[in-house]
């Protein structure tokens, strides 16, 4: 490690000679540029961690597996990566947390779209699955890979951002660049995603107010599915604008001004997935759409899904054993007239 006063010959400040802030190693040399901001960070670790534990109690409870653990997950890492930064609050020369930050940070909300993504096969099922230009269950079988794929060019350039340090900067600039070729491709899987959602929506509010007899709209118009709806969508548009302003904080390089400005950071990346991740946990289909529910008492609590025709017309739904068998019960004490 470098003297505080005195530097050896060749000697360059970053993560592995310099271990904390001094003459030599001046905080303006680091990647971030700045001592991060402890309360805030703090208060991001603490929301993002109540944000994980709240999905992960009612997944469990309502057995939303593949959301909960999706979101779940995308959150936790989230809070390693705001304590990490927290660290840095105290040492802004901290290898381990800057590579945990650089990690967490980037690869928690690919997993928080994951969620996201799964949302839009149940709701097209729950509506009206002929409305659909592709089968429901076709939905997260590709949005779920496409959104992995970006996790692990992520991750990969991540993990050569991490390795390298700054005092690499060619390994360095390698590693930055795989990361936008990550978030680039998020934002165009976004980007479709959004699209089909739209115009699917659009299409079943179409066909919805074409009924005349008021059965198709049941769903629609409860009010705990429209509040799901405008919980995914707010959502959408925070995860959106994050990987928007991703693409132009990574674009300049490690270190280039945009990164090292921390309100703009603050704002555009560790507010926008804090939103969309406290939107996913408080308005849980567990509640607000049990549609999305693997256990078949919750997922039918709630308006059954209607069965379409060929035709587009709303049959209604099949009767449950239960009221098979009290119809029969009516019939059977039902009086017999007497004939005169």
């Amino acid at each position: 490690m470098a003297n505080p006063t005195t530097a050896p010959a060749g000697f360059r400040p970053s993560y592995e000679t310099c271990a904390e802030v001094s003459a030599l190693c001046p905080v303006q040399l680091t990647t971030l540029g700045y001592y991060p901001n402890q309360g805030v960070n703090l208060f991001l670790a603490i929301g993002f961690a109540l944000a994980a534990v709240t999905t992960i109690f009612f997944g469990v409870w309502k057995r939303t597996w593949g959301y909960s653990i999706a979101v779940a997950a995308g959150c936790i890492l989230e809070c390693a990566g705001y304590i990490g930064r927290f660290q840095l609050g105290k040492n802004p020369w901290n290898g381990n947390a800057f590579k945990t930050q650089i990690v967490s940070i980037v690869l928690g909300p690919t997993l928080i779209c994951i969620g996201l993504y799964l949302t839009l096969k149940h709701v097209v099922a729950a509506i009206n699955p002929s409305l659909s230009r592709v089968p429901p269950r076709v939905y997260p079988l590709f949005f779920v890979p496409a959104d992995f794929s970006c996790l692990v060019i992520q991750a990969i350039g991540g993990g050569i951002a991490a390795a390298a340090g700054r005092d690499k900067y060619s390994l360095l600039q390698h590693g930055n660049r795989v990361i936008i070729a990550g978030i680039v491709l998020q934002v165009v899987v976004l980007g479709v995603f959004g699209a089909l959602s739209g115009l699917y929506l659009v299409q079943a509010r179409r066909w919805i107010k074409s009924d005349t007899t008021g059965e198709r709209g049941s769903l629609w118009y409860d009010g705990r599915f429209r509040l799901f709806l405008y919980a995914m969508m707010g959502a959408y548009a925070a995860l959106l604008i994050r990987c928007i302003y991703r693409i132009a904080e990574m674009a300049g390089g490690w270190g280039n001004h945009i990164m090292q400005d921390e309100p703009s950071f603050v704002v555009l990346e560790s507010f926008m997935v804090l939103i969309a991740s406290v939107l996913l946990a408080a308005f849980a289909p567990g509640f607000f759409f049990p549609q999305m529910s693997h256990h078949p008492e919750i997922k039918h609590s709630r308006h059954p899904a209607p069965s379409v025709g060929a035709d587009g017309a709303t049959k209604p739904p099949a009767q449950t054993d239960s009221e098979e068998t009290g119809n029969e019960m009516v019939e059977k004490s039902a009086p017999v007239p007497i004939q005169a």
